[in-house]
């Protein structure tokens, strides 16, 4: 068998950890300090992605920045209404 290097990290539980966490930033922008959480959950994403959770990591990062604009958004609506 030929001797394979990977170029990706390999995953480890903090850089799921960090994921997991940066999806519950993702929610919590939506309704609370939208710019706060949605910034927090963006960074752990990236985090969680250079650290070897690669597809959920860049997900995570995505929805933060979904989260946080869906939650200015609301948050405009609302204080305009």
């Amino acid at each position: 068998m030929a001797d394979v290097h990977a170029t990706a990290r390999p995953r480890s539980s903090a850089a799921r950890i960090c994921t997991i966490i940066a999806f519950v930033f993702a929610a919590i922008a939506i309704f609370i300090l939208p710019p706060l959480f949605g910034l927090v959950g963006l960074v752990l994403g990236i985090v969680g992605a250079v650290l070897g959770d690669k597809p959920l990591g860049w997900y995570a990062a995505a929805a933060s920045v979904a989260g946080a604009v869906l939650g200015m958004i609301i948050g405009y609506a609302i204080l305009n209404s």
